[in-house]
């Protein structure tokens, strides 16, 4: 593969996580931090309107809005907009060669540290596994998607999304900014290694949370939710999830039993945003990967 220009990271693709947009803003006030000899490192805030807000976006998700757009489709709202105001920005300065993009978010999920893949490239699983290397707590969420699905991330072959939680909605958690940080800084120095033609690479297997699908909430005929997390399974991402588990508790108290045939891994579980989404959790299946 040839060497990687640039690398852009994004924060506050959501207004309201506030990690990722207070690194970035600590970025610009010290470019030094990110700056490696090999590549162009680029800071971005996605969502100006949602940040001065403090809400997650104006009219629309912004990170559904990456799609594949043509020059005569014009935008419908504001974020679709600033998505193709981004894709301008992102548009790789030399054809043919794809820019890094670290995308930044933050969960009320207890996602821990969680590098999300959307695609299987070598350089990523790669990445993913020197991270996991280096700190035991990072998890790897793969959840695939084509090109331009609609998410930032899926504009490269090499953009990723740290996903870090669980922090509260416009809310800075200083333990977890300052593991983010340091994520990004890894980053940039396997990066950096990598152009140099340096293996950093420890262990030849990677064990990754492949995405299956996702659960909603119990909900009535008309649409209303009837029930929530069981607390048994609240705050327990990555962990088994077994035939007949309790899943939901309804408001008066009925257990609902998750009713596959085989074990899954919940994560995102009781995500605060997801709640419009229909979405209570991700389910995935544990698998382990061998890195050529």
């Amino acid at each position: 593969m040839n060497q990687i220009n640039r690398v852009v990271i994004v924060g506050g693709n959501h207004g309201n996580e506030f990690t990722g947009i207070y690194l970035v803003k600590k970025f610009h006030n010290h470019p030094d931090l990110v700056h490696r000899s090999s590549f162009e490192t680029l800071s971005l805030l996605g969502n100006p309107k949602a940040i001065a807000a403090r809400v997650r976006y104006v009219e629309k998700d912004l990170n559904r809005c990456f799609v594949q757009l043509r020059n005569e489709d014009k935008p419908a709202n504001y974020e679709e907009l600033r998505a193709r105001e981004i894709q301008t920005i992102l548009k790789p300065k030399v054809p043919d060669i794809e820019d890094v993009i670290i995308d930044l978010h933050t969960t009320t999920s207890n996602m821990g540290l969680c590098i999300i893949l959307g695609n299987r490239h070598p350089v990523l699983l790669e990445l993913a596994a020197v991270l996991s290397a280096i700190n035991p707590l990072v998890k790897v969420y793969l959840h695939e998607q084509p090109k331009g699905s609609g998410f930032l991330r899926s504009l490269s072959d090499l953009g990723f999304a740290l996903e870090v939680g669980p922090v509260p909605q416009s809310i800075l958690n200083a333990e977890l900014f300052q593991q983010t940080e340091q994520l990004i800084y890894t980053s940039l120095d396997y990066f950096e290694n990598y152009n140099l033609g340096k293996n950093l690479l420890r262990n030849n297997t990677l064990t990754v949370y492949r995405s299956i699908g996702v659960i909603d909430y119990p909900r009535s005929e008309n649409g209303e939710i009837q029930g929530m997390i069981h607390p048994q399974l609240q705050f327990r991402d990555y962990e088994p999830l077994h035939p007949g588990d309790p899943m939901f508790m309804t408001f008066s108290g009925e257990e609902i039993v998750y009713k596959g045939n085989d074990i899954v891994y919940p994560i995102f579980i009781n995500e605060a945003a997801y709640y419009e989404k229909g979405i209570a959790m991700h389910i995935s299946q544990k698998e382990l990967i061998e890195i050529s």
